[in-house]
């Protein structure tokens, strides 16, 4: 590699310190804030409890609160630093700041490799998004810095001969075909995390630096030429990290987490990056790493212990953070980078797929948060921050069931004044609706103050028309509320089955997300019919209980047994679409349009060649079987050949819809089968399988 001229590392001992000296004053001060706020909130719900807290059952009430309310109050006083750093101007200390715009544009780049790991993913919408990205930076005037490469771990052959294809037609379409490289690996091993080590091995000692997508990732060119700026400049940043924004969204419940993430994430990621400052998180995608540190510390060993915490580290991204910090590298998350953008599942059914995977994932890392060496206190936190993420869910259904044992026990039960053993004086039961009401403003306080003082940050700094108009935007907010409380009590259901599932180290089917599509009642009903019994059971033996403990439940009974109509409304594309043509929930790139995601529907043949059958392209079309030829297997043994001969016979006599989804595989990725293949289908009858398919094929 080459190294940089002195002039290009103005960093010194003394920058360094600055940033460390800056993040222990402000991780104090957020902990004294969110220790105050917990223990004052604590002492008023045990001021509520009848018997605060001398029995075993308000003590676990109080401690499942205290966790809870900690977790709530670091969310709250992140997205006020957030709002306070964004009142004046921005975070002095953050990455971007260091220099001045001048100075940044004059850097010289590193050579970069654009890498976009994809498994079963929509083929057309994938390639389409990489094509956007490459034209961005052919217009900045820098494209002769990077390379891309699309790595597949696809095992379905009509997948991959779809990619194959798609990925042949895009070099031809942007004339890339030097820069624009296709691998699909034979053998999926440690899914994304492997893909990536395994371009590493080949090609990584090839460049300075690594920018990674997702399959839904857009980013613009001159986001990522500053990228590689800015890292050029901090030779001691090993990952830096932008904040994507979500875009694209279509389905109502997508259009509500777009919403929200483009009008309360600048708070909140201001506010963690604040925090974080050179210690913060890798999130996998839409960032840019240093090659060489990254493969010389962020190798995953597997986990040595058992169940949950044995084999392979399933989110690897955080834990890749943490290795790069405890080799001394620094990682960045810099909310100022714009242009880099990714999609939300289109449905609550997706996220929660998606979750299942990530909250096993999340969980592993409370092994290496407490048995890993030498990792900062910074990125130990990190681990904790996303173990909470979903622990929290089933902490808070912890929570309700204490609190259902607590007014059945005052209900059924005659009062016990002598709950505790030795006891002489009696205990009388207190009851103070007034600090009960006050527990709860508290509690919505730290709840909505974030997102009013999100809606405050955009009216103030006058960009309310980019969402449609004040009015719009306030009835936006009203909305993404109401959602929000809707879809959190079966989140935290279905987070709670996910942990229970992932303690028992119940294994997962790994397979790609879904982008597209909407929830069909059965689907809905089948996958939220026990939750909705369950809740509906607890609603109606509150209300039997008592009539004001029937009206607490409320608000997580109704979201709950309103589940399967819920997932089906918000998955609707047509709900969204109404809602957006009236100004509502709408985003700034709505407003202003969106160079990036007007190139996805700018004329191309990708769609096209997507939607045709690729294994029968793969035999029919001269030029696409010699594409595909080149890149399947050479010849086998002789064994394998013999079970290939048979194949491939009756691939031919019966056709290719005959074959066994694992037959087509062992075809497709055999060069001298699809040869075969092409020579005798052009030899076939008219009247035959392949025949009639070639036949309609000249056709068109």
């Amino acid at each position: 590699m080459t190294s940089l001229p002195p002039t290009l590392l103005p960093d010194s001992t003394h920058a360094q310190y600055n940033w460390r000296a800056s993040a222990r004053r402000r991780r104090a001060l957020l902990l004294v804030l969110v220790l105050g706020q917990t223990l004052a909130a604590t002492w008023l719900l045990l001021a509520v409890l009848p018997y605060h807290g001398r029995t075993w059952v308000e003590v676990g009430i109080a401690a499942l609160f205290a966790l809870l309310f900690t977790w709530l109050s670091l969310g709250f006083w992140i997205a006020m630093t957030g709002f306070v750093l964004r009142r004046l101007g921005g975070d002095q200390r953050s990455l971007l700041r260091r220099q001045d715009a001048a100075t940044l544009a004059s850097t010289p780049l590193g050579r970069t490799a654009v890498v976009m790991p994809i498994y079963h993913e929509p083929v057309a919408r994938s390639l389409l998004g990489l094509k956007a990205i490459y034209q961005s930076l052919e217009a900045s005037g820098e494209l002769q810095h990077f390379d891309f490469y699309i790595l597949s771990d696809s095992r379905d052959a009509d997948v991959w001969l779809q990619e194959q294809a798609a990925w042949q037609a895009l070099r031809q379409e942007l004339g890339a075909q030097s820069r624009l490289f296709y691998r699909r690996r034979k053998l999926n091993l440690n899914h994304k995390s492997g893909n990536i080590a395994d371009f590493l091995r080949r090609w990584g000692r090839d460049y300075q630096y690594m920018v990674v997508l997702d399959a839904d990732s857009l980013m613009g060119g001159d986001t990522i030429v500053q990228m590689v700026q800015l890292m050029q400049r901090h030779p001691q940043v090993g990952i830096l990290q932008s904040s994507p924004r979500l875009l694209n969204a279509q389905s109502l419940f997508a259009r509500i987490q777009q919403f929200a993430n483009q009008l309360y994430g600048p708070l909140f990621t201001t506010g963690l990056a604040a925090v974080q400052l050179g210690e913060a998180a890798f999130w996998g995608h839409n960032a840019i790493l240093r090659i060489r540190p990254f493969m010389q510390h962020c190798g995953l060993r597997r986990l040595p212990g058992w169940g949950l915490f044995k084999g392979s580290v399933l989110s690897h991204d955080f834990v890749e953070a943490a290795y790069m910090g405890r080799a001394g590298q620094e990682v960045w998350l810099e909310p100022e980078l714009h242009a880099s953008y990714e999609e939300s599942p289109p449905t609550l059914s997706d996220e929660l797929t998606r979750d299942r995977r990530w909250a096993k994932g999340n969980l592993q890392h409370l092994w290496l948060m407490l048995f890993s060496r030498r990792l900062r206190l910074a990125h130990r936190l990190a681990f904790l921050n996303g173990i909470m993420g979903y622990l929290a869910s089933p902490l808070w259904f912890g929570f309700l069931v204490l609190t259902t044992v607590e007014v059945a026990r005052l209900v059924l039960w005659p009062i016990n004044y002598f709950p505790q053993p030795n006891q002489l004086f009696p205990l009388w039961p207190e009851w103070h609706p007034t600090r009960a009401l006050a527990l709860v403003g508290f509690t919505l306080i730290l709840l909505f103050v974030p997102k009013l003082l999100a809606l405050a940050d955009v009216l103030i700094s006058g960009q309310r028309r980019r969402y449609g108009g004040a009015l719009r935007l306030c009835l936006s907010v009203l909305l993404e509320s109401l959602a929000s409380a809707l879809l959190a009590p079966i989140r935290m259901l279905a987070h709670s089955r996910y942990v229970v599932e992932a303690l028992f180290n119940v294994n997962l089917r790994w397979a790609g997300q879904n982008r597209s599509g909407e929830t069909s009642w059965l689907a809905a009903v089948l996958d939220q019919g026990i939750g909705s019994l369950l809740a509906l059971s607890w609603s109606a033996f509150a209300y039997w209980l008592q009539p004001m403990f029937f009206l607490w439940s409320l608000p997580v009974a109704v979201p709950l047994v309103l589940a399967a109509p819920l997932f089906v409304l918000f998955s609707r594309i047509g709900i969204g679409t109404w809602l957006r043509d009236r100004g509502l929930l709408l985003s700034p790139d709505e407003h202003n349009g969106n160079a990036l995601l007007d190139a996805l529907e700018q004329p191309s043949s990708l769609p096209d060649l997507c939607e045709r059958d690729a294994f029968v392209e793969a035999v029919i079309h001269p030029t696409t079987q010699q594409l595909q030829a080149g890149l399947a297997h050479a010849p086998r043994a002789r064994r394998q050949q013999q079970e290939l001969q048979l194949l491939r016979q009756r691939c031919l006599e019966q056709g290719p819809e005959q074959l066994e989804p694992a037959h087509k595989q062992l075809l497709a990725a055999d060069a001298q089968s699809l040869r075969w293949l092409h020579e005798q289908v052009w030899l076939s009858a008219a009247d035959s399988p392949w025949g009639r398919r070639l036949a309609n094929r000249i056709a068109h």
